[in-house]
């Protein structure tokens, strides 16, 4: 069992190493230009050699008007070029605008993001841009929360379902970010996990070979902030108008079902269960969040459950209303 659980554990590692590419990270941070502006920007799960956050932040130094750039890494994976230290070794950058200016200095610990001295620093810092580690997602955005920090990170689609993340997203202290949710993301990583995947996995699906290199592959790739941005105040267009034929209630739930974002009726006030998806059109002044399907169930009658349609399970719903309806 032992031997299970460190292969487990070995195996949840090297998914956690995928490099985000820098033209990903462009898309997405030019929307926040103003948020940067004589900030602090620390990437507290980044390794300065090969990290594309810290790249896009120091070339980009002068264009955000940004006051310093923190980095700091867990056990460097490859040769460290700035100290020369073993690749064991967990380093920091603290960089404020030049080479000449850019101080690097060990870390004492391995640089884990929950370590005392790496807290330290993000006591220190204004906003966190970073793609943290996928199976540690939680507990990365209890730890920012906690310490009440502004952030832009990476995370898969279905994290909003997730019981630690879902009240932060319907409480208002954490939404999607500005690009597409659940997009299709390449990202690079390691030779010997790049290795497996083409050994044990499907091209196309988990991974894809772009100019000859094995790039992994994450198709339901989603940004998550607490940082404002245009497209989160954007009024989401309703066309359709509402009938009880059209749109079912469900069986277990005083609601009625709507498969598609684009389907919400504009005429009504009631709750209404929608997909996941919805929270890319979220608009916080145009609805509100009432709750996740499961939960929701499991408060009526102590049982989790899925909402149901003539005793079929439906996929999993948010259930929201219209404020501007009175119902």
């Amino acid at each position: 069992m032992s031997g299970n659980k460190s292969l487990h554990a070995a195996n949840k590692a090297k998914q956690d190493e995928f490099y985000t590419q820098l033209s990903d990270i462009e898309k997405e941070c030019k929307h926040y230009r103003h948020h940067f502006r004589g900030k602090t920007i620390y990437c507290n799960c980044d390794d300065p050699i090969i990290s594309n956050f810290y790249r896009y932040f120091s070339l980009n130094f002068a264009h955000f008007g940004l006051k310093k750039l923190i980095t700091t890494c867990y056990k460097n994976q490859q040769y460290d070029l700035f100290t020369k230290n073993d690749k064991d070794s967990a380093v920091g950058v603290e960089y404020i605008g030049d080479d000449t200016s850019r101080i690097v200095f060990p870390l004492n610990g391995n640089g884990d993001f929950r370590n005392p001295e790496c807290i330290e620093i993000l006591k220190k810092a204004d906003v966190v841009v970073t793609n943290p580690p996928f199976s540690l997602f939680r507990e990365y955005v209890a730890h920012l929360v906690g310490h009440e920090k502004q952030f832009l990170i990476i995370g898969i689609m279905n994290a909003v379902t997730y019981k630690e993340i879902f009240p932060l997203i319907k409480n208002g202290k954490m939404w999607l970010g500005y690009g597409p949710m659940g997009k299709d993301m390449l990202f690079d990583v390691p030779e010997d996990y790049a290795q497996e995947l083409i050994k044990t996995k499907k091209e196309g699906s988990a991974y894809k070979i772009v100019d000859g290199v094995v790039k992994g592959r994450l198709g339901n790739a989603s940004w998550f902030t607490n940082l404002d941005h245009d497209k989160r105040n954007e009024e989401l267009i309703l066309y359709k108008k509402y009938s009880p034929k059209e749109y079912q209630k469900y069986d277990n739930y005083d609601a009625i079902e709507v498969s598609r974002t684009m389907h919400i009726p504009r005429d009504y006030g009631g709750e209404m269960g929608v997909p996941i998806s919805f929270l890319d059109k979220f608009n916080p002044n145009q609805f509100e969040i009432i709750g996740i399907d499961r939960p929701l169930i499991t408060q009526l009658t102590g049982k989790q459950s899925r909402f149901r349609i003539k005793g079929k399970e439906i996929f999993a719903r948010i259930v929201i209303r219209n404020k501007r309806i009175r119902q």
